[in-house]
């Protein structure tokens, strides 16, 4: 007996988000450029986390975001030592810092640079500059607010998650739950609860953390850093760091 046409899609996007995950255990060996600075409207408050440092880290990892020729090393550290400087920074200013970047976070975002999941780092090392194109978007201004984890191959959608999100400003932590997904820009189907932690855990784009948070009846997750008008960076529910870039719109409205 043929597949009915839902479990054909599946299968299909179970393929595609397989392939892709593979492309990852090959990353290019990189170099230093000269560097730049660049002012950083969300470095001016007045707190016990230092400005100056703020403002370096932030400016190698601009310069990352945009370059992808930063040292890995480096970037890792970056990211590392910002995730310490802007969680006392948010403590001391609640909720300034918090609402300034779910404010920023609006818009869409690439994919530049992660360090992957505790289990993607077992596997195949530090996963450093990112090798395709993978988009997230966050409406923030939305009730309730939307979030979409897409791979492209050049401008054209291969896969698209869609969900609703919710974000913590105590913890500034962004919880999500994707109930959808478009194949190929064709395809769509709705996904039962889990169904979406399940396939990005088995094709290596997502963190077998989701499967037992879905199991928990919890969400997936990042626990933000920072987000400017050029780059954003957090830590995800697996343990891994992670640096996106500003782009224009990646889909239509």
């Amino acid at each position: 007996m043929l597949p009915t046409p839902n479990r054909t899609t599946r299968c299909v996007l179970f393929l595609v988000a397989t392939l892709l995950s593979r492309s990852t255990a090959w990353l290019p060996t990189l170099t230093q450029p000269p560097g730049f600075r660049h002012a950083f409207p969300f470095l001016a408050s007045r707190t016990s986390a230092d400005p100056a440092s703020l403002e370096t880290h932030v400016a190698l990892l601009t310069r990352a975001a945009d370059t992808k020729t930063e040292d890995s090393e480096q970037v890792y550290t970056a990211l590392a030592e910002l995730e310490t400087l802007m969680r006392r920074r948010a403590r001391e200013d609640y909720p300034a810092t918090a609402e300034a970047t779910l404010r920023a976070l609006d818009g869409d975002w690439r994919l530049v640079f992660t360090t992957g999941t505790a289990q993607t780092q077992q596997k195949y090392g530090k996963i450093n500059y990112f090798p395709i194109k993978a988009v997230q978007s966050f409406r923030t201004t939305k009730e309730p607010m939307e979030i979409e984890n897409g791979i492209y191959f050049g401008d054209f959608p291969a896969v698209r998650f869609s969900g609703t999100m919710e974000f913590d400003l105590q913890k500034r932590k962004l919880e999500f739950d994707f109930d959808k997904v478009l194949l190929l820009n064709f395809f769509d189907v709705t996904l039962k609860k889990g169904e979406a932690a399940n396939l990005g855990a088995k094709s290596g784009l997502g963190s077998e953390s989701n499967v037992v948070n879905t199991k928990r009846d919890k969400k997936a997750f990042f626990n933000w850093i920072s987000a400017d008008e050029n780059i954003a960076t957090a830590r995800g529910g697996g343990g891994g760091l992670a640096l996106w870039k500003r782009i224009p719109s990646a889909t239509p409205e």
